[in-house]
């Protein structure tokens, strides 16, 4: 904490980069105050009832700063844009034609990038519509035309103007600007949370006296623990050796150095929960369509789920796949494998080609387990901890916790990374 503390203050001596903090805290402000602004028509009772029927619910609010409960412009939040994102990634590897663009530099990116916000209204709006049609009943002139309008482009426009605003940032700011802008929903969550924990304390949920206190004092320990692990397993990577054969190219002799491969625990990072959640939010989004009071057996069970056990586990059962399909897009063992023939290189004990590819693999496939099941086991933590107290913890456990942690050190690697940059004097000094 003391090294965040010094790069922060360190990088803030440095006009270029000082300004560049000016410009994403005022950014994170605007985030802010939009967030206040409510939807016109829109009733914040009926949303603050869905914060009680499942964490994704509680997720997407604390995400947002509390821009679902108070039924705000910002009530959707950025995860549209994390969506649309994904299926964009997912789809470069599976269509030939967007692989070859993303790989013709900065023309093909700009262009993977805007037809990724063409997909993120799409997808924004769909969404909105659900929302405009499962609530019609908070809808306070009732459902019509116009209301449906007003409603769903204003939602919808919210959530563009957060892309255009994250984007900002990452042009003009520090940090990658939409992971910034969950970051700031989440932080200002935190008195609402600790609030909450406190209430539950008043009311006896915690127990009374010193039991209380005690339970108190032990979800901060737990609160405190899970930053630990998740720092520790975020920072963890397995280390392959590998050695690079001798060459001689006329009297100069090339390689023959050692060095390692790292492969890390949490290679995927908070992608397979997005995703899983994503997926996770289909039932609500059904029966958002087709009436939250039908009577009808399937829509009913979609309504009860979020409580049952098996949505717990489904949602583990998720996380965990998504894990492993990330990991294997990102990372090909056989392309790795044919590189490091080509250029020399080895693993000490296995040799190049396919034995190469197949022990990479073995050893990602073990990571990989480790890797999903720690991220499945902290997303469902707040469940766990919502069983036993009774308290919901989406703030103090879980996804939220490993976007935090994740964010804080991409941010301040990224500052002295450039503090890096501009100290250095070059080669002519």
């Amino acid at each position: 904490m003391s090294g965040m503390l010094d790069t922060l203050k360190n990088s803030w001596k440095i006009p270029d980069l000082r300004k560049k903090l000016l410009i994403t805290v005022g950014l994170l402000i605007v985030f802010r105050l939009g967030s206040r602004l409510p939807v016109p028509g829109l009733d914040p009772a009926a949303f603050e009832k869905l914060l009680g029927s499942g964490q994704l619910f509680n997720f997407l609010d604390v995400i947002g700063g509390g821009a679902f409960k108070n039924a705000t412009i910002f009530a959707m939040s950025i995860t549209p844009y994390v969506n649309s994102s994904i299926i964009m990634q997912l789809l470069t590897i599976a269509i030939p034609r967007l692989e070859q663009l993303s790989k013709e530099g900065e023309e093909g990116r700009k262009k993977i990038g805007q037809w990724i916000r063409y997909v993120t209204v799409i997808l924004a709006f769909l969404q909105a519509t659900a929302i405009t049609v499962g609530l019609r009943s908070s809808l306070i002139s009732g459902l019509n035309v116009m209301t449906f309008i007003t409603v769903t482009f204003t939602l919808t426009a919210g959530t563009a103007f957060l892309m255009w605003l994250g984007e900002q940032i990452t042009e003009y700011g520090i940090g990658n600007g939409i992971s910034m802008l969950i970051f700031a929903g989440i932080v200002s969550s935190a008195p609402t949370g600790a609030m909450y924990l406190i209430n539950n304390y008043q009311i006896g949920n915690l127990g009374s006296g010193i039991i209380g206190i005690i339970s108190i004092i032990a979800i901060l320990l737990v609160f405190v623990l899970v930053i630990a692990c998740v720092v520790w397993v975020n920072q963890a990577e397995r280390r392959i050796p590998v050695q690079y054969a001798k060459r001689v190219v006329g009297r100069k002799v090339y390689g023959g150095q050692s060095t390692h491969l790292p492969i890390k625990v949490n290679w995927a990072g908070v992608i397979p929960i997005i995703f899983a959640m994503s997926i996770m939010m289909l039932p609500s989004t059904i029966v958002g369509f087709f009436g939250s009071k039908s009577e009808n057996a399937f829509i009913v069970f979609m309504k009860d789920w979020p409580s049952h056990w098996s949505y717990a586990v489904f949602y583990g059962i998720l996380i965990v796949a998504f894990t492993f399909f990330y990991t294997y897009v990102q990372f090909n063992p056989i392309e790795l494998a044919n590189n490091m023939k080509k250029n020399g290189g080895f693993i000490p004990g296995i040799r190049p080609g396919k034995p190469t590819s197949d022990y990479i693999a073995k050893v990602l496939n073990r990571i990989t387990w480790f890797g999903a099941l720690f991220l499945a086991v902290i997303t469902l933590f707040p469940y766990l901890i919502g069983a036993i107290t009774g308290v919901q913890g989406v703030w103090f456990a879980g996804t939220s916790v490993l976007i935090l942690v994740g964010v804080a050190l991409d941010t301040v690697r990224q500052i002295e990374s450039q503090m890096l940059t501009r100290h250095y004097k070059g080669f002519l000094e």
